[in-house]
């Protein structure tokens, strides 16, 4: 049965809420149906953070990560570890790891992981300008910290030949992480000591 709106700006309001991932139709509704009782000026805030949001955020030139600025806060930090890069799938994997406050040196967000299935190609991620990284700077240790999943095991995979030739330590985080589990939904407990206990890469495959 089709829903009726008694406003044609109500349902409009709908139809957007209901594009975020995991909000229906009658969630939407209700978020909406919220907005509207709330003062004008509240709801001129929300509206004006989710556009500053997208209009104003920068990704950090370095790491990719997001940030204020052209250069993330983290990466900023000379008192940070900058022999280290734990190599991530999104920004959320970044603010996980660090929660766990065990990690003290740098990152490189891939912007996802290799997925045919998807689309998702090497070229579609921050692959080369890892490489660069490593090249440039005086990374002595890689640290793939990727979800354990298929695409996350093949992406590591292609990460290690794509940086052996560089000399580079590859390393990957401890299986503390259950198959098949995401980096951001793993407990900051468990996480921290996958990256405590972290092992060479080559130590993790039979070629």
């Amino acid at each position: 049965m089709t829903q009726k709106y008694p406003s044609r700006l109500l349902e409009k309001a709908v139809d957007q809420l209901a594009t975020l991932p995991g909000v229906g139709r009658k969630t939407a509704l209700r978020l909406a149906l919220y907005l509207l009782r709330q003062p004008v000026e509240s709801t001129r805030l929300f509206a004006s953070a989710l556009v500053d949001l997208r209009e104003h955020i920068i990704y950090c030139k370095r790491c990719h990560n997001i940030s204020d600025t052209d250069m993330c806060a983290i990466c900023a930090d000379v008192s940070r570890d900058q022999r280290t890069l734990c190599v991530v799938e999104n920004i959320r994997d970044v603010m996980a790891i660090e929660n766990t406050s065990q990690y003290r040196g740098l990152y490189h967000v891939l912007g996802g992981v290799i997925s045919p299935m998807d689309g998702i190609g090497p070229g579609d991620l921050q692959i080369d300008s890892l490489v660069e990284r490593v090249n440039a700077e005086e990374i002595e240790e890689v640290i793939l910290a990727l979800s354990t999943t298929m695409e996350g095991d093949t992406t590591n995979f292609f990460l290690f030949r794509k940086l052996e030739a560089t000399g580079v330590r590859v390393s990957v985080i401890a299986r503390g992480i259950a198959i098949g589990d995401e980096i951001e939904y793993a407990d900051e407990v468990t996480l921290g000591r996958s990256i405590l206990s972290r092992t060479d890469f080559s130590d993790s495959v039979k070629f």
